[in-house]
């Protein structure tokens, strides 16, 4: 079976970056180190050049300056960090980690290069490593007091406790109770789970700082991990009789009766917290995003959480994001077509809100309405005709009803607006592959496809789709296995390319190890699909088990009435 993914920002994770951060590691001014004679004038000028297109955006031309500088000096450690700052930034950090690693071993005594070495690690949950990094940075930089508190962080996170706790009480003996290492050794008692050592602390921080809502909520926290809830919520509540209306206690307030699940308490809050002209929407947002995403909200309290919604659209009527909330909810209970309802009044209302606009596009791709999707994916991508997303989604109605021409068309703008972002790229590739694999153009369609490939040689969406075809069009079936295997190696439980694999198998004439493949698929608990049943009776069939395929090809009817051909195959396989 083939499949697409879409990179672009969908609402609720637009939502919920409202409530993220980032850290930067790293300043723009490195000089790095020399340490061989070469054309120093040359390298200057390239290195300049270098920089300058960097600071312009231009980060394709910057890493092709970058590149003749480690030629000019191939012990250029600020030209390798040059060229990790720039492929980080685009979201290639094995590449980053790569040239990083390379500025290192050249000046292995750099505090940026150790400190984003450590980064890459940690994004990678590599812990092990990240502390490698920063127990260097410490030893060579001892008097730098950060390293050895993200060190002491980073001991307390891989529960090695003792280290931890050894960095922060020198602090707090050199510094006493302080806002910085008090509170982390707190926490690193908490997780070794020595809290009665950790109220000792907290109640000393607290002593200083009552109406502190970040002590305060730590001590709430202590008080859950020694089963007294009642006195955490006790907490809370004397913190809001002190300060009614301050914000960062209400949303704490919530933060705590979401995690103890107690609803009830939740809801008579939540009101407040909508009304409260303190709490910024920003919070606002990410909180009711937060109830969604909840499973047991979304459906037992759904009509609460829809009354809440109301209010707060209420609250701000020329918001662009905030009624996208509803719709959001009601895709989270499934009722897509009551969304897609309340998408097309919001655009009424307001036809330049784009996130509206490319929210019902994805509802209309969910429900595979191809018609409205194409067009209303045409009016979009005429009306916000610098967005990617509209254009791909527009493609791709006009390839399921057929209009080629208007996918390709589509597709090559799409390309456009791509630039050099490599997923982007990736993604119009392979839908274009599929646009010519369904005007039968096989030879452009797998020609495509290397491309795609040539552009990311890892992405598993376009080798499963790559090894799909084949299968089907029965050439180099052996290339096919072994592509589609490699996709499930990496994704053993996706259903998607667990049913490529089985039917490339079926193609290879492996007809048992692709039974138990659509059987695995089928047992797997994921909602049913029309193909898993199609692909399994002709592997029955095939087996000459012709009142098993029969029954598994009406079951494909029953859930898509659309596959008629198999009337035929049922027929044939009765006689």
């Amino acid at each position: 079976m083939k499949s697409y993914k879409y990179y672009y920002i969908l609402l609720a994770l637009s939502i919920l970056n409202f409530s993220s951060c980032t850290k930067t590691l790293m300043p723009s001014g490195v000089t790095g180190k020399a340490k061989k004679e070469y054309d120093v004038a040359a390298f200057n000028e390239v290195y300049v050049e270098a920089l300058k297109q960097k600071l312009m955006g231009n980060n394709g031309d910057a890493l092709k300056y970058l590149e003749q500088c480690v030629k000019i000096n191939p012990k250029s450690d600020a030209a390798y960090y040059q060229m990790a700052q720039i492929v980080i930034a685009n979201g290639d950090n094995k590449n980053g980690k790569q040239y990083v690693s390379k500025a290192l071993s050249i000046d292995q005594k750099n505090i940026w290069y150790l400190t984003m070495l450590a980064s890459l690690y940690y994004q990678e949950k590599n812990i092990d490593s990240a502390i490698i990094f920063y127990e260097k940075a410490v030893k060579y930089f001892p008097e730098k007091e950060n390293l050895q508190l993200t060190l002491g962080n980073l001991y307390s996170e891989e529960k090695n406790f003792d280290k931890a706790n050894s960095i922060f009480e020198s602090f707090d003996k050199k510094y006493g109770i302080n806002e910085t290492s008090t509170l982390s050794s707190i926490k690193n008692l908490m997780s070794e789970e020595k809290y009665d050592d950790a109220m000792i602390k907290t109640l000393s921080l607290l002593k200083e700082y009552p109406d502190e809502i970040l002590y305060n909520g730590v001590l709430a926290d202590i008080y859950r991990g020694k089963g007294e809830n009642q006195k955490a919520m006790e907490v809370y509540n004397e913190l809001l009789e002190r300060n009614p209306d301050n914000p960062q206690i209400q949303l704490s307030l919530c933060d705590f009766l979401i995690e103890e699940k107690n609803y009830t308490d939740l809801f008579k809050l939540l009101s407040t917290v909508i009304l409260n002209s303190k709490v910024e929407r920003e919070s606002k947002i990410s909180l009711m995003a937060r109830l969604i995403e909840i499973p047991d909200l979304s459906n037992d309290w759904g009509e609460k959480l829809t009354i809440s919604l109301m209010v707060l659209e209420a609250n701000f009527n020329d918001d662009n994001v905030i009624p996208l909330l509803r719709p959001e909810l009601m895709i989270k209970q499934n009722k897509l077509a009551d969304a897609s309802i309340r998408l097309e009044e919001i655009i009424k209302t307001n036809p330049d809100n784009y996130y509206a606009w490319e929210k019902v596009l994805l509802v209309y791709l969910q429900l595979k309405d191809y018609d409205n999707l194409l067009k209303r994916g045409e009016e979009c991508a005429t009306r916000f005709n610098t967005s990617f997303p509209a254009k791909l989604l527009y493609a791709n109605a006009a390839l399921e009803t057929g209009k080629f021409s208007i996918a390709l068309d589509e597709l090559k703008k799409a390309e456009i607006l791509a630039a050099e972002n490599k997923e982007s790229i990736v993604q119009v590739l392979t839908m274009r592959a599929d646009v010519y694999y369904r005007m039968k153009e096989y030879s452009k369609a797998f020609e495509t496809f290397e491309t795609a490939l040539k552009t990311d040689n890892n992405d598993l969406t376009v080798i499963n789709n790559y090894a799909y075809y084949l299968a089907e069009q029965n050439t180099k079936l052996k290339e096919a296995e072994e592509m589609a295997k490699k996709v499930i190696d990496k994704e053993k439980g996706n259903t998607t390319f667990l049913d490529t694999y089985g039917w490339v198998l079926y193609k290879r004439g492996k007809l048992k190890e692709a039974a138990q493949v659509m059987e695995s698929i089928i047992s797997s608990g994921d909602k049913s699909d029309a193909v898993w049943y199609e692909h399994y009776g002709y592997i029955l069939r095939k087996q000459k088990k012709c009142k098993e395929a029969i029954d598994n090809w009406n079951i494909a009817l029953k859930i898509d009435s659309k596959k008629s051909g198999l009337l035929k195959e049922i027929e044939n396989c009765g006689k």
